[in-house]
């Protein structure tokens, strides 16, 4: 992913309200050239909303959107989708039943660009398939489908609304490792939406966490996971625990250990599983309360000698049972001031 000097997509303070619901709330984004971007929040956050307001589908009530330097909403500016340079590929991949695969993709397209349907017939892998109709080929097949029809255009921009909710759990995967590798060959530039933590987490450049209408953070995958911008954003994109501690003379005392900190006063502090390492002790002051076995890892439940609980994930061994003492060690931590405090 290569930044220049415009992103391909800036959406600033861009807000939605549809009757007494307010979809979006200032509402602000950039998308690079060249960068995959999954827009990541519950149900309701208005993922979809930011996805058909950048493609054009749905006018905001303020705010404005730029392709490449180019404003296509502002104030007194509305420019149709039509003439956008924006691809979108459904919920549904809205494929035409009728139509075989070479003529779903040939929608749209002018005369002077029916080359480029065997161009995406071959990028997605589906020239063998060209004459049959969508009834005929697999779900990952259709989604492909949708894919080409697309990319044929050669978009500015792909947008994707839950493109795998209709997929079972072992072709998403599959699916979603093909898609992220078509996406990369075309050099494209592509903006997802999901509430799925681990699907954004695992193909995406940047995930951008959205609730209530704005974004909370973006960020790429790993730096999201390790430095969330609030404790919100740390629960929801996995799993952690939080610990309270007052912070003074640049560190934090907690039941677990200190921690180095910039800030003062009252904190919670942040620990994902991965981080915590527990080992039997007889003399340990922490007890296992209980343990989840998956086989290729293990997670384990650990009451502290002051009551708070901490979660391990490990290996799938040292078998520990429940009561078992152990000694506790922690590594990567992150550290949030308490709203409203006073000191």
């Amino acid at each position: 992913m290569t930044e220049q000097a415009n992103p391909t997509i800036r959406a600033r303070e861009v807000s939605k309200r549809f009757g007494n619901t307010v979809a979006l709330d200032g509402f602000s984004l950039d998308v690079w050239k060249g960068g995959l971007l999954t827009l990541l929040g519950p149900s309701g956050c208005g993922k979809t909303t930011a996805l058909r307001i950048i493609a054009g589908f749905d006018r905001p009530d303020s705010g404005s959107v730029d392709l490449n330097g180019t404003p296509v909403v502002s104030p007194g500016l509305y420019t149709p989708p039509e003439r956008r340079s924006v691809g979108m590929v459904f919920q549904d991949y809205a494929l035409f039943p009728h139509m075989t695969v070479e003529q779903n993709i040939a929608y749209g397209l002018g005369k002077d660009r029916r080359h480029r349907i065997a161009e995406a017939l071959e990028l997605v892998g589906l020239s063998a398939v060209a004459k049959r109709h969508p009834h005929e080929l697999s779900g990952g097949q259709q989604q492909r489908v949708a894919l080409a029809r697309a990319i044929a255009p050669e978009p500015e921009v792909i947008l994707f609304d839950e493109p795998f909710s209709n997929l079972d759990a072992t072709l998403r995967d599959r699916v979603r490792r093909e898609l992220r590798s078509i996406l990369t060959n075309a050099d494209a530039t592509a903006v997802f939406v999901t509430h799925d933590q681990e699907e954004a987490l695992a193909m995406s450049d940047v995930v951008a966490v959205m609730r209530e209408g704005r974004v909370l953070q973006a960020a790429p995958p790993d730096l999201l996971y390790r430095r969330p911008a609030d404790p919100w954003t740390a629960a929801f994109i996995g799993d952690a625990d939080f610990l309270d501690g007052h912070a003074s003379g640049g560190q934090v005392a907690t039941a677990v250990g200190v921690f180095p900190t910039d800030l003062t006063g009252r904190v919670s502090v942040m620990i994902r599983p991965e981080a915590v390492r527990i080992d039997p002790d007889p003399a340990g002051a922490a007890r296992v309360l209980d343990r989840e076995y998956y086989g290729h890892d293990q997670l384990v439940t650990v009451a502290l000698e002051n009551g708070s609980i901490v979660r391990s994930r490990m290996g799938p061994w040292p078998v520990l049972d429940v009561a078992t003492p152990v000694t506790i060690s922690i590594g990567e931590t992150s550290i949030f001031p308490v709203p409203g405090d006073p000191s």
